[in-house]
């Protein structure tokens, strides 16, 4: 197969950067196989229950960066119970032992411990950056012996993680010697920090382009550290409470105008709304603003400090914003790809949330808008299918409607026309969320027409197996399906059991499924875990194998059962 020596072929896989690519290409010829092996030094794996530490050590010894994934998407609603598993400490005891040279690392939803970060920081002499996203299990005791022994770390990532703070003093642990610093963000931290240590980390820093704050973190300190740094290209505040008139804002607004850089701005915990125009300089040039932990910017002031954002790409805001907040985001962003607007109340108490009247504005005005997150009070077929018109080029559509099952509150019909409308429209659609009152219709536009769709996330919705069935026979692409108290039970689950060998995992919670399903899945695919996850502990007393399942998880593995599984998890 080859027709160029192995160093020219080698050479050319280093411009193959997608890992599914690279998967691609290593299955075309032994040879072919054996070079990308060697070669690769960047692997992403799903699933940490997938596949062993050891087996992919083995496969890939050039190993530099890896990303693991841990608990079920689902952990994000509470869904999956505390316990459950996703240690990441087998991984890097496993990678410490060996001779691999790990540079970077990438967590998420998995629980770390501050001695797997002790280990991970005297393992890896050349270790340069730590992401962590919704993570859990270790302290600032664990972050301070990452600061302290990580001489060349660039990046020190921490996003909607769960971190026990035992004190503040771990920025403190950086030695002086620690220059190399590309970006910090320590935005999800609740306790104080030492801000002298943080405002000498990013003096000696000169390379520094994103820092991200937390709460603690005040006016007087950012002002200090922008003057260090005002090469930064992506600012997170933490408090910003100030008096316009006084000397602090004043000095902070100077200390602004020189910032010439910043392209992303996040933050605003804690505001003084009357002081936001400090910002409205480097408005002119954003292309990405997160506000979604800003409810304290809300009405006239929100809308000023948007008219300002005329080239954002990427917008995170609170429903608070209003459908005539979102009118001005349609009429002023004209450059925006990604929107997520998120519920300031979640139980819709007291507060009037964007309605479908808001997102068609957004279609309408946002042509080049390809993701969507949209958490609202209701939705219309007729909203959806004007959106599906305007905006062709969805990767993403995830709508969340704050009451699962409303129906369209103008026709009182199910929604299943309007998502038809995305699924047929859309035809890159890769990630799917639905939401409303939902029949097996809209299962049957999904899997005719949702070709490339490759994850997938139903709550409240359908009326038989059949709407399962379509989705799992039509979506031929689809690697993760995820559904909630929904009516699809054993005939659907076990109607094509081998697609699951395609895909990366199945959970399915309230619905109807029994034990005795769980275990014919078990039974004829092997090579799947089949986990039911009771935290009644009623499954010991159950031998009816008509019991409904309170929640199963299914994926693909390498490697068996696992061996960490708690008491409440059932391996079938």
């Amino acid at each position: 197969m080859n027709y160029f020596p192995d160093e020219v072929i080698e050479h050319i896989f280093d411009f193959v950067t997608k890992q599914r690519d690279r998967n691609a290409v290593s299955l075309v010829c032994k040879s072919w196989y054996r070079i990308e092996r060697f070669s690769r030094e960047r692997v992403v794996i799903g699933n940490c229950y997938a596949i062993s530490p050891e087996r992919v050590i083995a496969r890939f010894p050039g190993l530099r960066s890896l990303t693991l994934k841990g608990k079920p998407h689902f952990a994000d609603f509470s869904l999956v119970p505390h316990g459950w598993g996703g240690s990441v400490d087998p991984w890097i005891e496993a990678l410490a032992e060996s001779c691999v040279g790990l540079e970077e690392l990438r967590l998420k939803r998995m629980v770390v411990s501050d001695e797997s970060l002790d280990l991970l920081s005297r393992s890896f002499l050349n270790f340069k950056s730590l992401v962590l996203v919704s993570c859990e299990g270790f302290t600032t005791d664990g972050l301070a012996a990452i600061a302290a022994n990580c001489r060349f770390l660039r990046e020190l990532d921490l996003q909607e993680n769960d971190i026990d703070d035992h004190r503040g003093h771990w920025l403190s642990c950086f030695p002086d010697s620690c220059t190399s610093l590309v970006s910090l963000n320590f935005a999800c931290l609740k306790g104080e920090i030492n801000l002298a240590a943080l405002v000498r980390l990013v003096a000696r820093s000169p390379n520094l382009k994103v820092l991200r704050v937390n709460r603690p973190v005040p006016p007087d300190t950012l002002q200090k550290v922008l003057m260090q740094a005002p090469q930064l290209v992506d600012l997170g505040t933490g408090s910003y409470v100030l008096d316009p008139d006084s000397e602090s804002y004043n000095k902070l607004k100077a200390t602004i105008l020189k910032c010439k850089s910043i392209k992303s701005l996040s933050g605003f915990l804690e505001v003084a709304p009357r002081s936001l125009p400090a910002f409205y300089p480097i408005c002119l040039t954003l292309t990405s603003l997160n506000l979604s932990y800003a409810p304290g910017v809300h009405g006239s002031d929100l809308i000023k400090l948007i008219r300002q954002c005329g080239r954002l790409q990427r917008l995170w805001i609170l429903d608070c914003i209003g459908d005539k907040g979102l009118a001005v985001v349609a009429s002023t962003c004209k450059e925006l790809q990604e929107l997520r607007v998120f519920p300031s109340d979640p139980y819709g108490v007291g507060h009037a949330a964007v309605t479908e009247e808001g997102l068609v504005a957004i279609s309408a005005g946002c042509p080049k808008l390809h993701s969507l997150l949209y958490f609202c009070q209701q939705m219309t077929n007729a909203a959806l299918i004007t959106v599906a018109k305007n905006c062709p080029n969805f990767i993403r559509f995830r709508l969340c409607i704050l009451d699962p099952t409303k129906p369209d509150p103008v026709t009182m019909q199910p929604l299943d026309e309007g998502f038809g409308a995305i699924v047929q429209a859309c035809k890159k659609l890769r990630r799917l969320s639905l939401s409303g009152l939902l029949t097996d219709q809209v299962f049957l536009y999904i899997g005719m027409y949702a070709e490339q769709l490759e994850m997938l996330s139903i709550a409240f919705a359908g009326d038989s197996d059949k709407g399962m069935l379509y989705v799992l026979n039509g979506c031929k692409k689809l690697r993760k399906l995820e559904i909630r108290d929904s009516p699809f039970g054993d005939g659907a689950l076990l109607k094509d059991v081998g697609k699951y060998e395609t895909m990366r995992s199945l959970w399915m919670s309230s619905c109807e499924v029994t034990l005795g399903g769980c275990k014919t899945l078990a039974m004829n695919m092997p090579g799947l875990n089949v986990e039911i996850i009771n935290e009644n502990d009623q499954m010991e007393f159950i031998i009816d194998d008509e019991q409904k399942v309170e929640k199963m998880y299914v994926y693909r593995t390498l490697v068996g059962p696992r061996e960490d599984k708690p008491e409440f998890v059932w391996r079938l």
